[in-house]
C-alpha cells in the first residue's frame, strides 16, 4: 500500500545563501468509493486509515449505520489510485440503488442540478440535548491535540480531526490532506469502536464549513471545537442541528457561535445550604 508521506529533494534558500535540502511531504492519492459495483465518489486523500475512511464516509453520507451494514470491503491499489470496493447488506443496497435511479434523469432541461443542490444543503440530524462541557475541558482538549498530530509534525501540511471525551481524553485522532477526509476517517474509527458520539466533542484543525457540521451531526457529537472560523451556512446548520459551535479556538480562549448553554463553568449544579 502507498505510504502516507514521501521524502523529496528541494533547494533551500536562507539568509546565509542557497543549499540542497530534503523535505517530508504528505502523499495525495485518488480514492474511489464504489458500492455494489458502481462508483459513488472519488476523493483526493492521504492513503492511510483507509478502512476507517470507507466506513466513515459511508456513515456520514447516510449510506450505512454500522460496520455490519457493509457486507464486504476490498481495498484495491491501482495505477491511478486506490479503490475502496464495498458491498452493502439489505436494505442499504436497495436504498442506494433507488437513490441512483432517482438522480439519473435528463441532462438538457437546465434543472438537473436541483437534486444535487438539495443534497448539498440537506437538513442535518439533530444531536441530543443535555450534554454540558466546561471551558477548562475545551482548553484541555485543544492542548492534547497537537502532540498527537504525528503526520502534521512530519509534514506541516495536513488537517486533523479528533474526538475528546471528558474523563478519558483523546480517544481518536485522524489526519489527512483533506479536512473532510480527516473527519470521515474519525467517524469510521468511532463507529467501528462503537463510541457514542454524544459522549464527547469533535476537534478540528481547519475552518468549519457546512459539510463539517453535517458530518459531525451524523456522528452525533454535540460540540465542535475548531481552530479557524466557521462559514455563515455552517453556523446556521449547527444551530439547526443543536450543535454547539466553538471556533477561533486558541491558547487564550475561543468564540461560541451557537447553543452557548452547553458550555458552563461547571458541569454540576452548585447547591448552597443556608443554615
Amino acid at each position: 500500500m502507498r505510504e502516507p508521506t514521501k521524502t523529496v529533494a528541494c533547494s533551500l534558500w536562507r539568509q546565509q545563501g542557497a543549499a540542497d535540502g530534503k523535505r517530508i511531504i504528505p502523499e495525495e492519492t485518488a480514492v474511489a468509493f464504489t458500492y455494489d459495483g458502481g462508483t459513488y465518489a472519488v476523493m483526493m486523500a492521504t492513503p492511510q486509515n483507509l478502512e476507517d475512511f470507507a466506513l466513515g464516509f459511508s456513515v456520514t453520507e447516510g449510506l450505512v449505520c454500522s460496520p455490519a451494514d457493509i457486507r464486504h470491503l476490498d481495498i484495491i491499489e491501482l495505477d491511478a489510485g486506490i479503490e475502496l470496493r464495498m458491498w452493502l447488506t439489505e436494505p442499504h443496497a436497495a436504498a442506494l440503488s433507488e437513490r441512483r435511479r432517482h438522480l439519473a434523469g435528463p441532462t438538457g432541461c437546465g434543472l438537473c442540478g436541483i437534486e444535487s443542490l438539495d443534497e448539498a444543503v440537506r437538513p442535518p440530524a439533530r444531536v441530543r440535548d443535555g450534554d454540558i462541557f466546561t471551558p477548562a475541558e475545551i482548553m484541555r482538549a485543544l492542548d492534547a491535540l497537537a502532540p498527537r498530530q504525528e503526520l502534521n509534525r512530519l509534514t506541516r501540511a495536513v488537517h486533523a480531526a479528533a474526538f475528546w471525551q471528558p474523563g478519558t481524553g483523546l480517544l481518536a485522532v485522524r489526519e489527512d490532506v483533506g479536512r473532510h477526509n480527516a473527519l470521515d476517517k474519525l467517524a469510521g474509527a468511532l463507529t467501528r469502536d462503537r463510541v457514542p458520539g454524544h459522549t464527547g466533542l469533535v476537534l478540528l484543525t481547519s475552518r468549519v464549513s457546512v459539510e463539517m457540521v453535517q458530518k459531525t451531526a451524523a456522528i452525533g457529537a454535540p460540540l465542535i471545537v475548531a481552530v479557524s472560523a466557521p462559514t455563515a451556512l455552517a453556523v446556521r446548520t449547527a444551530e439547526a442541528a443543536g450543535i454547539t459551535l466553538v471556533a477561533v479556538a486558541r491558547g487564550d480562549g475561543f468564540e461560541i457561535f451557537t447553543h452557548p448553554q452547553r458550555i458552563k463553568e461547571t458541569t454540576k449544579e452548585t447547591v448552597i445550604n443556608v443554615a
